[in-house]
């Protein structure tokens, strides 16, 4: 077909940019991408939504947007405030990203700094992350001496009763303060977790927390975070300090610094 005088011709896309176009059309998800749009904005969003205001952001039907929040509610990706009309992000996609590489570079970053701890402090050391409402450890090192004292890996730990468990919930971000406190509406942990506050913000302020163990007499628990750019805990670095009759040995205030300068390199600047 000709073109007439004083008529232009349109510019073609490019080809990759037409075969892009069409394969988007091609893969259309419309369920899923609803899904992610709710994800995606309530993950930017400091404070919960309502469904109103998730339909106006999104500029979505009412119904749809409805039946999506109940499934991501249902599935433990969105939770909904104690009033019923709020919605938030949880944090258990947070979790699923533990398992991810990056979580694993960590453990495996940690590991040969541990074992040097472990040599020079005389101490055993054990590496924890949070997991919802409790923490799980990941990684140990033990010293080299006959008599030491370890926490197994894939133990799991009470956030509110262990050195480990409350100082990840000093530095923990707001979302995951929201989360817990949700979960734990109405019940014992919830009024323990309120009673804990002043002690949480001054392990805040200091950075570390030592108190005797409240599983193991005879045992001081010395922890230190491991921070993320924004300061919130990415895991918890734990010596169950134990003191020997027969050898000499870092103090708590030496084993402290050891675990602090160990915390630090892991820490992301």
């Amino acid at each position: 077909m000709s073109i007439k005088e004083g008529e232009r011709a349109l510019p073609r896309p490019p080809r990759e940019q037409e075969e892009g176009s069409s394969r988007e059309a091609l893969y259309r998800a419309p369920a899923l991408d609803k899904g992610l749009d709710i994800l995606e904005l309530l993950a930017s969003r400091s404070d919960a939504l309502t469904r109103a205001e998730i339909v106006k952001e999104l500029g979505r039907g009412a119904s749809e947007i409805y039946r999506m929040l109940e499934r991501l509610v249902a599935r433990g990706y969105v939770y909904r405030s104690a009033e019923g009309d709020r919605f938030a992000l949880s944090m258990k996609m947070f979790v699923l990203a533990q398992h991810h590489q990056p979580i694993r570079r960590l453990t495996s970053r940690a590991m040969p700094l541990m074992d040097r701890f472990a040599e020079e402090s005389g101490q055993s050391c054990h590496l924890v992350m949070r997991e919802r409402d409790q923490a799980v450890v990941v990684a140990n090192a033990a010293a080299s001496a006959d008599w030491v004292f370890t926490v197994r890996v894939g133990t799991t730990i009470d956030l509110l009763s262990t050195g480990s468990g409350q100082l990840l919930l000093a530095f923990q971000d707001p979302q995951a303060k929201a989360e817990l406190l949700f979960r734990w509406r109405d019940t014992e942990k919830a009024a323990t977790f309120a009673g804990l506050e002043a002690q949480l913000a001054a392990y805040r302020e200091a950075a570390f927390r030592i108190d005797e163990s409240q599983q193991i007499f005879g045992v001081n628990d010395i922890s230190v975070p491991i921070l993320s750019a924004e300061r919130h805990a990415l895991a918890v670095l734990t010596c169950p300090h134990i003191r020997r009759t027969a050898s000499a040995q870092p103090d708590v205030g030496h084993t402290l610094v050891l675990l602090q300068k160990m915390a630090k390199a892991l820490s992301l600047q």
